[in-house]
């Protein structure tokens, strides 16, 4: 399909969909059922080549520009403005809409209620289309600690065989493996284990007298590096070394329990409602067995006293949303975008921008948009008067 094929038919603007992620950025235009582009989040280093008009015409550059604004300045409060001043002074766009993520993720179901977890840096809680950020929480846990851990594993446990030899050391060879090939690897050969095999590998982790005995490892991997470099994986690698999200700290929190921190902190009368509508998001959550295994670890902490006398409800599901979990909040994206009296209502113009300098968040309650901002004799949707109300 050529890159601009039926996009735009009749006269009619198509909206162009950017999900900043921490990894990945993905760009594509709405109505569409999938991004077009699929990018690293990286920022260019100084001296290199100037960006080609080609790369802009691609919409790659888009990401790079952001990121080098965002790095000088060093304030993550100003990264919106940065974000607006390049889309307005050097792209010319006519609006911009910034939307959070997790809602997003929520429009691809249909649904007005979720509890979204992001897999994963973040989680947070939406009620009736209305983030509520006391409710959030957050553990630095996700596929930059997995990827850490996976990569002190492999240096430390795995040979690799060279033409010089076998059985090598893997430092000796190399000082280093690529992050691009320490994520390959996770995503080829490592999954989760279910409940009861996790808690027998993290029982024979720490228990340092062994008297615990570690399940049977999966079979060892040869993973090629490139040329004749073959990377022996051993199996205990595989299985073990997700098991870092479901280990609690000293502070006994893991995925698991951020959860349900999340649902003990919302009104009373909303818990049912969200502990049956969970949407799990982030690449981190394609982990073969991980959907599962959170299942498993959520209903049966829930029987512990901790969870057991505040939360009233012990049912638990989880969507399956149209789209891969990476890609879900960018779906989300596209079929907003693609509701033009909703979208036009909430994209804040140019001439706003220019006007006041500033852009209304979505999820402060205290400054509703201007009247300016709507289209003459239009009303905001329900769903955004509920987001911007100030009423008590």
């Amino acid at each position: 399909m050529p890159l601009f094929e039926g996009l735009g038919s009749g006269g009619e603007k198509t909206a162009v969909v950017v999900d900043l992620g921490a990894a990945y950025t993905k760009c594509g235009f709405a109505g569409e059922t999938g991004p077009r582009f699929i990018i690293p989040s990286e920022v260019k280093r100084a001296g290199s080549p100037e960006v080609s008009l080609r790369t802009l015409m691609g919409i790659i550059s888009i990401s790079n520009l952001i990121r080098v604004i965002f790095v000088k300045l060093r304030f993550m409060h100003q990264l919106k403005d940065d974000i607006c001043l390049v889309f307005f002074k050097h792209f010319e766009v006519p609006s911009v809409l910034f939307a959070p993520s997790h809602l997003m993720s929520v429009m691809t179901l249909g649904i007005q209620s979720a509890l979204v977890m992001d897999c994963g840096y973040t989680e947070t809680l939406i009620y009736e289309g209305v983030p509520i950020l006391s409710a959030w929480e957050a553990l630095p846990m996700g596929g930059k600690a997995i990827h850490r851990e996976l990569h002190s594993l492999l240096s430390e446990q795995c040979t690799l065989d060279t033409d010089s030899g076998t059985g090598l050391s893997l430092p000796t060879v190399i000082s280093s493996i690529p992050e691009d090939v320490v994520e390959d690897i996770k995503v080829r050969v490592c999954f989760v284990s279910d409940l009861q095999r996790g808690m027998k590998i993290q029982e024979a982790k720490f228990n340092m007298d062994g008297s615990a005995e570690r399940p049977a490892p999966p079979p060892d991997v040869e993973y090629p590096l490139g040329g004749r470099k073959i990377l022996h994986i051993k199996g205990s690698i595989r299985d073990s070394v997700a098991e870092m999200l479901f280990e609690q700290d000293n502070e006994e929190k893991s995925i698991a329990t951020l959860l349900l921190d999340t649902l003990v902190k919302c009104p009373i009368d909303t818990r049912k409602v969200l502990s049956e509508n969970v949407v799990i998001i982030g690449g981190t959550a394609m982990l073969p067995g991980f959907l599962h295994r959170l299942l498993s670890e959520i209903r049966s902490l829930v029987e512990k006293p901790k969870y057991c006398d505040a939360l009233a409800t012990k049912s638990f599901r989880i969507h399956s949303p149209p789209a891969k979990p990476n890609c879900t909040a960018w779906l989300g994206g596209a079929i907003f975008g693609a509701l033009q009296d909703i979208l036009g209502s909430r994209s804040v113009s140019r001439d706003y921008y220019n006007q006041m300098g500033r852009i209304p968040d979505w999820c402060c309650l205290s400054t509703p948009l201007p009247d300016s901002v709507y289209e003459a004799g239009k009303t905001p949707p329900p769903l955004m008067k509920r987001a911007f109300s100030t009423e008590k």
